[in-house]
């Protein structure tokens, strides 16, 4: 097919000679297809190899990044032999079942499928590469669908992954007594199977895998740009040995299934040819049918030290920046859980480390190194807590010192006395918005009096996904609709809103990343007298909307107008 095609492409004068001989010889060293050779160096689009595959033919084009297929439809093929003949079954008409394929003379695949369902075969023709990336899409990626080898080679594949090396030290099992756990968690397609779901999770861009065992199913989840997508159901007996492997490689105790644990895995990999190092974070939770575990990838490539990139507005980064440069106070992020409070943090300690500064670190878990910055690890389980860590930096001569969290009224008083007392102080606070962070820290048992003199700034954030910059395009939305999320009547006349079609670099989600919304409440003097005479947080909020601060909202909408978000996501995550 690769010389085929080849020839096609040179006889429509879509590519030179020259242009073909180098890409099939970038084709031998790199493994892939001709006609992604082509399309990567610009040589031709793939509308352009589909149309001429489709005027050679005599059979219609499709383009598969914008056709829904109907999950029946895609049953009637198994995802072994789509991959095997590069087609995808696309729609069922009566007797006759339609195919995507790249090569329309290909009378084996054709005559197989026909075969196999009983249906008369109707071939359209697509780019391999469309194909490719529409069979990862409908029947899961390449590596999710050798589970069924996996299964099926028990006792004849090798135990190691030549793509994955772990690092771990060795004797690694130490319970020589439950030789059947170990034995289950070291055999050849578990280890293989474990090292598919680490790696994939890469691939698919996630930043967590959820392993969940339930009574009838166990289930492999990804979350990726904030959303949980299934990908896998293992046979449920599996659970055991998965759970076992997974423990194996975080150094947990694989005897202990009533308690919760927590633990690490540090993998090296090649990806796209580099070899990457990467950290997963593992929790294990006892529920009714097994262990759940989730692990949270910490992919250092990911983390956006560059402030200026993380989606705060002009006027609220010259707050937070102000705030972060002065020589003592207290700078609060707040936002749930996975709303990217530990990268801002990281970006302002990237912001200001300097040869001059002594920088010292709390966290739970130190999720990144840093260099240059002393970072402790706590163990409550020592006595090695927030508290604790506390006092002893204040003996350690710190210029800035970083909380990982305020948790309760002891953390809480030494990081306000140590803002007090010439020190820069950062820290998070699980908030909905910045000025309920001030009756937060109050109920917490701070006086009025600290949490004013000893505050500078609060910036409160969430994560929101941006549309694919690949498909995205300009949608008609009413103006009703967008004056009822936020934007002035005036505003709503001139808002292009921006959405994504789908398409394979995304999903077909429409959303590629995130970004996030800021609110930055600065505390000025005018906000010190309100919180002193015990101000509630709506009257808070009103003083700091006065003096310029941009809501979550107004940031999510500012989003909107700037084409990078959509309204659903900015509803889903900010209120008015």
């Amino acid at each position: 097919m690769a010389v085929k095609l080849g020839e096609l492409l040179l006889k429509a004068k879509l590519i030179t000679a020259d242009q073909l001989t180098e890409a099939l010889k970038q084709q031998k060293e790199t493994g892939i297809r001709l006609g992604e050779a082509l399309v990567r160096a610009g040589r031709v689009t793939e509308e352009d190899i589909t149309e001429t595959l489709s005027a050679q033919f005599g059979v219609p084009s499709i383009n598969l990044a914008h056709f829904e297929i109907d999950p029946n439809v895609l049953k009637l093929v198994p995802a072994d032999v789509a991959r095997k003949y590069n087609i995808l079954p696309v729609n069922k008409t009566g007797a006759t079942l339609t195919i995507a394929m790249a090569d329309p003379t290909n009378v084996f695949a054709m005559d197989d499928i026909k075969f196999m369902t009983g249906y008369n075969v109707e071939p359209v023709v697509a780019s391999e590469i469309a194909l490719q990336h529409s069979i990862d899409r409908h029947y899961g990626a390449s590596h999710a669908l050798e589970l069924k080898k996996v299964m099926e080679e028990m006792s004849s594949l090798e135990t190691q992954d030549t793509n994955l090396e772990v690092l771990e030290d060795d004797g690694v099992e130490e319970a020589i007594d439950l030789e059947k756990l170990v034995e289950e968690g070291e055999e050849a397609p578990v280890v293989r199977l474990v090292n598919i779901i680490l790696t994939d999770a890469i691939k698919r861009g996630a930043s967590d895998i959820h392993v969940e065992p339930y009574e009838k199913e166990y289930r492999i989840r990804y979350r990726v740009d904030g959303i949980l997508y299934e990908v896998m159901n293992p046979p449920p007996k599996l659970k055991e040995a998965i759970a076992s492997r997974i423990k194996i490689l975080a150094r947990l105790d694989i005897a202990e299934k009533r308690l919760p644990q927590d633990g690490r895995i540090k993998i090296k990999m090649k990806l796209a040819g580099k070899v990457k190092e990467l950290d997963y974070r593992v929790s294990v939770l006892p529920t009714l049918f097994g262990e759940k575990i989730v692990c949270r990838l910490l992919d250092k490539d990911n983390l956006m030290l560059d402030m200026t990139k993380l989606g705060f507005e002009r006027d609220s980064l010259q707050r937070f920046e102000k705030a972060i440069l002065r020589p003592w106070g207290m700078v609060l992020v707040t936002g749930p859980t996975g709303s990217g409070k530990t990268n801002t943090l990281y970006s302002a300690l990237s912001r200001i480390n300097t040869p001059e500064t002594n920088i010292m670190t709390a966290e739970d878990p130190v999720e990144f190194n840093l260099p240059g910055v002393n970072q402790v690890q706590m163990k409550d389980s020592i006595g090695l807590n927030f508290a604790a860590a506390l006092r002893s930096f204040l003996r350690q001569d710190p210029n800035i010192i970083l909380v990982g969290e305020i948790r309760d009224f002891e953390t809480a008083e030494i990081a306000v006395k140590a803002a007090l007392t010439g020190h820069l102080v950062l820290s998070t606070l699980h908030t909905n918005d910045a000025p309920s962070t001030i009756n937060r820290l109050m109920n917490m048992g701070i006086e009025p009096y600290l949490v004013a003199t000893s505050t500078v700034v609060i910036a409160a954030q969430r994560l929101i996904r941006r549309v694919c910059s690949n498909c995205k395009a300009p949608t008609e939305v009413a103006p009703q609709t967008l004056v009822s999320v936020g934007f002035t009547p005036e505003e709503a006349k001139s808002v292009q809103v921006m959405k994504g079609k789908g398409c394979e670099r995304c999903n077909s989600t429409g959303y590629k990343g995130r970004v996030a919304c800021v609110e930055v409440l600065d505390i000025s003097d005018e906000i010190r007298e309100m919180i002193l005479s015990g101000a509630s947080s709506v009257e808070i909020k009103r003083k700091g909307l006065e003096e310029g601060m941009v809501s979550l909202r107004r940031s999510g909408l500012q989003k909107i107008k700037d084409g990078m978000t959509t309204i659903e996501e900015v509803v889903r995550e900010t209120v008015l």
